[in-house]
């Protein structure tokens, strides 16, 4: 909220940093997507294996976030998110400095970690300078939100760019210079808040992460030594332990990473259901796409970074002007199952893509259908997990839906992974075959927001009407 240090002017500038922040959030994940072909040629990754450039950057931060978050409740969201930029400007040195798959690999990692500092952070900064007043918040949270699809709008013509013109590290270190930026205006411009006594809990981070990864690594080793193979059962079973033990941990401390009993709050466990499903749709939908345009229909760097502009426009207008008017006249529940029913269409029709098609036939269409969906699902989703927590949770709410998005984002990603691999995905050179396990990939993702739309339907109460609260109160 607003203080008396913070003027009306400057609360907006900052809100252009928050904005900033999720921003390179999402182009960190988005700018890779066109860089992949020639990072996998220069460091040696193979088909099945390069999923991992974009899962060590989604497992450390989805791992992390409810640590960051709960950072932020203790040490202050403002010198949480100053750390969270440092961090990131860190492992993008890394990243792009690597001359092997283990430090790249390293490098998207710690980039992970910063972004798990930073996006709980600047979500509790916002609600701090707008929670006050519902209709800068509404107009906030669409800035916020719209940062996003610009992010990856960003992204993907950047690292065509980048990739056509320079070379692929470059990816990595545009974060540079926007880093140092960020870090200047935090002291300047962000509310300071006081900082909290209490505990970390630190075993608790751990176990969450290591779960994450061991769950992740095995669904994408299964399509190449087996479901069944000893490596992979034991890296699944290594999952459903450690995030047991998680749950237990939580259940049994005093000062939680993760209060239990946050989830009875109204629709906060239906919200983050929904962006789980969301982003476990979405991102595999992006992953694949920027392979089938590169390797099946031939684009290079630039051209391909092109082609996915008008998705990504449509979803950074849908959000900043339609979702908002929208979610006012229909609200959240509806918004968000129509959002995700629409985005499975979209996901469905991309799903006929041909070896011999083009980009008007076989990829504008279904695109943007499925940018329209993601238009109206996620703003109401966020904007839901989020308000529904007590505000001295806030730096929690905001970290478990983002850990809810990321998880989705990863284990989809995984997921549709060895779906797309067992379907032919990995026939490098043979793009009947690419066409036929991408298309499965396509087809996965689309049963995915389907499910996201019926139990969202199933699951999120819709506010009571006024009419019906007067007369309860009467």
């Amino acid at each position: 909220m607003s203080t008396p240090t913070q003027p009306a002017s400057r609360k907006w500038l900052a809100l252009a940093v928050i904005a900033a922040a999720q921003f390179m959030v999402i182009m960190d994940t988005s700018i890779i997507g066109v860089a992949l072909p020639k990072l996998q040629t220069s460091l040696g990754f193979s088909q099945g294996n390069l999923s991992w450039v974009f899962n060590a950057y989604v497992i450390a931060f989805g791992g992390l976030l409810l640590l960051g978050g709960r950072l932020s409740d203790l040490l202050g969201a403002r010198r949480v998110f100053g750390a969270g930029w440092l961090v990131l400007l860190i492992g993008s040195v890394i990243a792009g400095a690597a001359g092997t798959v283990g430090v790249e690999l390293a490098g998207r990692a710690v980039q992970g970690a910063g972004a798990a500092l930073i996006a709980p952070s600047a979500l509790t900064l916002l609600m701090m300078l707008f929670g006050a007043v519902p209709q800068e918040l509404g107009k906030a949270l669409a800035v916020y939100g719209a940062a996003a699809p610009a992010g990856g709008t960003a992204g993907v013509f950047l690292g065509g760019v980048i990739t056509e013109y320079a070379s692929w590290p470059w990816v990595f270190y545009i974060n540079i210079p926007i880093a140092v930026l960020a870090m200047l205006a935090v002291p300047a411009l962000m509310p300071s808040a006081p900082t909290r006594s209490g505990s970390v809990d630190i075993f608790g981070a751990i176990t969450v992460t290591a779960g994450l990864g061991a769950g992740v690594y095995g669904i994408v080793r299964a399509p190449e030594v087996g479901w069944t193979a000893g490596s992979t059962v034991g890296a699944l079973a290594a999952a459903v332990v450690l995030l047991a033990g998680f749950v237990v941990i939580q259940s049994r401390r005093r000062e939680p990473l993760m209060r239990l009993g946050i989830f009875t709050a109204p629709n906060l466990a239906a919200a983050n259901i929904a962006q789980l499903l969301l982003g476990a749709a979405w991102v595999p939908m992006w992953f694949f796409l920027n392979l089938y345009l590169q390797q099946v229909l031939g684009y290079s760097a630039f051209p391909s970074g092109a082609a996915l502009l008008p998705m990504t426009t449509l979803i950074m207008l849908g959000m900043v002007v339609l979702a908002p008017k929208a979610m006012q006249r229909f609200g959240a529940k509806s918004m968000i199952v129509t959002g995700l029913a629409v985005l499975g269409v979209g996901l469905a029709i991309m799903s006929l893509v041909r070896a011999t098609g083009n980009f008007w036939v076989d990829v504008l269409p279904a695109s943007l259908v499925a940018a329209g969906g993601m238009a109206l699902a996620f703003i109401p989703s966020l904007g839901t997990a989020i308000g529904a927590a007590r505000p001295e949770e806030g730096g929690l709410a905001s970290g478990i839906v983002n850990v809810s998005y990321q998880v989705g984002s990863a284990v989809g990603l995984a997921a549709m992974t060895a779906v797309a691999g067992a379907s032919g995905a990995d026939e490098l050179g043979n793009p009947p075959e690419l066409t036929h396990g991408f298309s499965a990939a396509f087809a996965g993702a689309a049963t995915i927001a389907l499910v996201g739309a019926a139990v969202t339907a199933a699951v999120m109460r819709s506010p009571k009407p006024a009419l019906e609260l007067a007369s309860e109160a009467a």
